[in-house]
């Protein structure tokens, strides 16, 4: 196990350039089962969920191999198992992702429950919802066995907006007779650079961007290439970082369109100042955080919706950027149950934060953080506590950082080029 050791109240200065989007290159992985031809996919973030989504496939006998720093060349010519590995499909919730190419290419496949951050129950019955709405049968005895004589097209109608559903509805369809209509479909900037690859190999896709999709089934995908987009998750890590700490981070990458709600998030609830030099996003060194009240002097909340709403994965980001804003303001967490459960970590170090049930907290600020030995619970709390470690006085140690590497390449490294004094135990 390694650990981060911290020491914190260092400026940050530079420029940063972001890694591709690790929610569009998981469910792009798991749809290079769908043909038997090659697929290259450049951009592609080398964390430990990759890796350990490409030993999965690597074990059915998908062939793939690293041919650049960033770039994967991926063929499935043929897939000689049926049963996913179950110690690694613990590991990771994107395992859930090659459920639908496998039904749709072989007809079945025998997958274990996924793992990923523990931040509350992450349900599947969406999913298998929508395979039996294509003529699948799914069994459960400790696994899920998925089954087929033929996937037929169809009109489903989610129960959820849910991310990963939908690109598993989606992959499964493509191939499957007929047309598909997939309503209440979720719309996140990764589900968007899904469909637009399966249509580069051949699919037939419209709506996409809302949350009504349309499939042609087609009888066949060929092979091509993509190229990862940015993650917006790194680039409001990287804003939360620049908000904090005394310094300008120049941020190369960012899609405009795609971090607009953050960006408007954070600088109409916390008052953070932002700028755009041409396509660099530019947080300066001159910040005055301040919680902005709501009509009425009301006390304001951040929370979080499905696309094109605030993400999810940003609120353990938004809270602790929260702790150094003066004023008082409401952290609403609505889609998942404990991933607020991390604020102990951050009371720890002197935060004035009060957990009123598991999907709310008040923050209190400006605090006075200080150094703490930490333990990262999942990714998304793991990056918001080495965002408090930086800005704390003395020195932190944030053990279990595996959790981290999990979604953010080389994460220390790019913070040393801009100042940060971190290592890597």
């Amino acid at each position: 196990m390694s650990r981060f050791i911290i020491e914190g109240k260092h400026p940050l200065n530079g420029d940063v350039t972001i890694s591709g989007n690790k929610n569009a290159a998981l469910p792009i992985i798991a749809a290079t089962l769908l043909t038997d031809e090659p697929v290259t996919i450049h951009n592609v973030p080398r964390i430990g969920d990759i890796y350990t989504l490409l030993s999965i496939i690597g074990d059915l006998g998908v062939e793939y191999t690293w041919i650049g720093p960033n770039s994967l060349w991926v063929q499935a010519k043929e897939i000689r198992k049926t049963t996913l590995d179950p110690q690694l499909c613990e590991v990771i919730r994107a395992s859930i992702l090659l459920a639908g190419p496998m039904l749709a290419r072989i007809g079945k496949v025998d997958i274990f429950p996924p793992g990923g951050d523990v931040i509350g129950r992450r349900r599947l019955d969406t999913h298998f919802l929508a395979f039996e709405a294509l003529g699948a049968t799914v069994t459960y005895h400790r696994y899920f066995r998925l089954h087929r004589e033929k996937l037929h097209g169809s009109d489903i109608l989610l129960d959820e907006a849910s991310v990963t559903a939908t690109e598993n509805a989606i992959m499964a369809a493509v191939i499957a007779e007929g047309t598909t209509t997939i309503r209440n479909a979720a719309s996140e900037p990764h589900v968007q650079d899904l469909c637009r690859f399966l249509n580069s190999l051949g699919a037939k896709i419209r709506g996409i961007g809302s949350n009504q999709i349309v499939i042609e089934g087609v009888a066949a995908l060929h092979g091509g290439q993509v190229t990862i987009g940015s993650d917006l998750l790194e680039v409001g890590s990287f804003i939360g970082l620049g908000a904090v700490t005394a310094g300008e981070i120049r941020i190369h990458g960012a899609r405009k369109s795609e971090v607009e709600m953050a960006n408007f998030v954070f600088q109409n609830r916390l008052g953070i100042r932002l700028r755009w030099d041409d396509d660099i996003l530019v947080i300066p060194d001159d910040q005055d955080l301040h919680v902005i009240s709501d009509i009425g002097d009301a006390v304001p909340k951040i929370d979080d919706a499905p696309w094109p709403m605030f993400p999810a994965d940003l609120m353990s980001i938004a809270l602790v950027m929260a702790t150094q804003a003066d004023g008082i303001i409401l952290i609403h967490e609505k889609m998942f149950e404990s991933r607020l459960y991390f604020v102990d970590k951050l009371i720890s170090m002197g935060a004035r934060i009060i957990l009123c049930d598991p999907h709310r907290a008040v923050v209190s600020g400006p605090t006075k953080l200080h150094g703490q030995h930490l333990t990262s619970p999942d990714i998304r709390a793991g990056m918001a506590l080495l965002i408090a470690a930086i800005t704390a006085d003395g020195e932190s140690r944030i053990d279990n950082i595996e959790q981290i590497d999990r979604g953010y390449q080389a994460i220390d490294e790019k913070l040393r080029r801009l100042g940060a004094v971190i290592r890597r135990e």
